[in-house]
Order: C-alpha cells, then structure tokens, then sequence
C-alpha cells in the first residue's frame, strides 16, 4: 500500500494545484460550489455515489458514501471552504518550493482533500476491506462556523461508531483530541447625545455604558479552567466632542467543557441586563453555539487504534488539545469517538505563508488508509 501511494505523489499534487488555484472564500458560493463539482467528480469515477444539499446563500454540502455501503460506522468531516477572498488564488497561486508547497488553503485543507480521496482510492484498487465501511461529509462553510452544516454533521452522525475530522495535522505531526467550543455575542448600546463642553450632563454616554459591561464580561473569563470571554472588537461615538450616542462590542466566548456553557449564557445575559449608564439602553444579540470537543474515554480508545497503526509505519503520533474550533466539537456532541487533525502537516494556515510539508501528504494518506483498514475489521 506505501509504494502504492508513493508512486501517485506527483497525480496528488496536480489535484491539489487544482483545487488550490479555485478561489473557495466561505462566502463564495460559486468557488466552493466549484471545488465541490471537482471532488464530486473524483468520487464518482470510483463508485461513490454523490448527494448533494443544495444551499442557496453558502455553498453545497455533500454526502458520500460508496454505493456498494450497508450501514457504514466511519464518518469522515472535510470543509472546501477557505478564509480567503476572492483574488487571492491567482495573485498567490499554487506554486512548490522545495518540500513545502504554498497557496491559499493549501493545508487547511484542500491537502486533505486529496489525501482523503486517495486513501480510499488507494484501498479500492488494492482490494483492501474499509472504503465500503465509511461515509464521508464535504462542507462548505466550516470557516465561518458551519452555520448550514452542523445539522447535517449531527444527523449523520447518529449510529457511527468513529468520527475521522480531516483538519490538518499540528505542526509537529500531533492529532488532535480536544478543542474548545465556543460562540460570539454582539452588544450594542445606544445612550443620547450632547456637546460635551456647553451640555454634558444632558447626554447619556454608550460607551461609558460600554466600558462597564467590557470590564464586567471579561471578569467572567476563567483560564484555569478554560473558559476565556474576550471582547475584541468595539466600535462608538460620532466625534470627540460629543457624548456617545451608540457603541457596540463584538465578543468571543472560549469553554472546555460543555457544562459551562448554559451558566456563561446566564452570567452574560444577566450583566447586559441592566445598565450601569442611566438612560442607556442594551441590546444583546448571540450564542455559544459550538461544544467543545472533549477528550473523553471514547477517544482516548480511538487515539489508541490511531497511534498503534502509526507505530507500524514507523510513526511515533502524539496528541494535543487546541484553542481553536472546528466540525469534530459536533461529532464529539452527538456521542461519537473522535480524532481531529487526520490531514497532513504544514503550518500557517490562514496566512499569506500558509504551507504543506509535501512528504506527509502520501505519510497521511498510508495512515488515515490503515486506520479505515483497521476500524473495519
């Protein structure tokens, strides 16, 4: 199976340059819909048998499973979008330099793409037992939190056994097995104007209001136990020498467990329910919408599997948690075992620098192929 992949190197980079040089910003329905029509045409030409989910505002969502599958217990989550705009593929398009290649997405992670096509390609041709055992979902908005494909991710996860979440790798070669969940709020106060030389006292400023309720939220934020509230961004005030009639506060919330999401809920609801500003007023719009991804016994067993096929190539894997959200925090709520990172390595991503360390994009492809093999047993 190793020489296998080896000798298809040069036909998984030409996929990848492909699907690099196809702008697939989260809000461009045509790009990632574009992706999606490329990947859904690979898993066509092996028997895989493509539902599409049509969306109107974000691009398609895809479900994929071979169509010789009964009841598959693997689910495999890989995102087509990207965080960058339109243009940026072809003012930095795909280009290799040495044992890295660039571009946008290149890592995060239309690397996995490729890598999760050819691992179950890899296993068709070798007649190895597992591509028949695996439904795989595409998404199109996990960049901007999956607002159309959590519900998808959640329903198909009902009676699977192993989640298999496509992220890229650490830069250290690391799967990953705990992220934080987390949501945004948006606070937007609106207090009364005066000249602040001839008439202060006749105005209500939003943004004193404001500054009470940033200090009081960030308050809330517990390191130790992994909870952070961070308001960072605030916007307010129509010049210097007027008292504010508006301000708003956009906030990032961060949780590790996921019982501490209803009483952050409460805290939060309850501070922006009075004002410390008479005369202001709040308006609190929001939600901690995405769990956290908890390193619980199911996927300790399932790292196991994972490290002990790695041990059998030679791979010595470790694990991390990390701050950072992504598709295996549903998966991991519905009750399913779940590992993050199975993509490749590379490092930056979000960046102008992003990059792939070419030799793990066949080292990754052998593993996640050996770990599918070794969960269908």
């Amino acid at each position: 199976m190793e020489s296998y992949i080896k000798e298809k190197q040069d036909e998984m980079l030409e996929l990848l340059e492909r699907l690099v040089n196809i702008d697939s910003g989260s809000y461009y329905k045509v790009g990632v819909d574009t992706v999606g029509s490329v990947l859904k045409a690979k898993y066509v030409e092996m028997g895989f048998v493509v539902k599409v989910r049509e969306e109107a505002k974000f691009g398609n969502n895809m479900i994929i499973q071979h169509q010789d599958a009964v009841d598959p217990k693997i689910i495999l989550v890989a995102h087509m979008d990207t965080v960058f705009p339109i243009g940026t593929s072809v003012e930095r398009p795909f280009r290799i330099e040495g044992d890295r290649a660039y571009g946008p997405g290149v890592v995060d992670m239309k690397a996995s793409q490729v890598e999760l096509i050819f691992a179950l390609q890899t296993m068709q041709e070798l007649g190895v037992k597992g591509y028949k055992n695996v439904l795989v979902i595409l998404n199109s908005d996990e960049e901007i939190g999956s607002p159309t494909s959590r519900s998808l991710i959640e329903e198909m996860s009902v009676g699977k056994e192993y989640a298999l979440i496509m992220e890229p790798a650490r830069k250290d070669g690391s799967l990953v097995s705990a992220r934080r969940g987390g949501g945004r709020y948006t606070i937007k106060i609106k207090g009364k104007a005066a000249h602040s030389g001839i008439e202060p006292e006749r105005g209500r400023s939003a943004i004193e209001e404001l500054a009470h309720k940033i200090i009081q939220l960030h308050s809330l934020s517990d390191h130790q136990r992994g909870i952070s509230v961070n308001v960072g961004l605030i916007e307010g005030g129509s010049s210097v020498n007027t008292i504010s009639p508006n301000a708003v506060a956009h906030v990032d919330i961060r949780i590790s467990e996921g019982n501490q999401a209803q009483l952050l809920k409460e805290k939060i609801e309850e501070i922006c329910a009075t004002t410390d500003v008479p005369g202001t007023k709040i308006e609190l719009k929001g939600d901690i919408s995405r769990p956290p991804m908890e390193k619980n016994e199911q996927t300790k067993s399932l790292l196991e599997i994972i490290k002990e096929v790695g041990e059998e190539m030679g791979l010595h894997l470790s694990d991390t948690a990390t701050g950072g959200g992504s598709d295996a925090s549903f998966t991991s709520a519905t009750g399913v075992a779940t590992v993050d990172g199975l993509g490749p390595v590379g490092g930056n991503a979000h960046s102008e620098d992003e990059y792939l360390d070419i030799p793990t994009l066949t080292e990754r492809t052998l593993l996640l192929a050996k770990t599918i093999q070794r969960l269908s047993v």
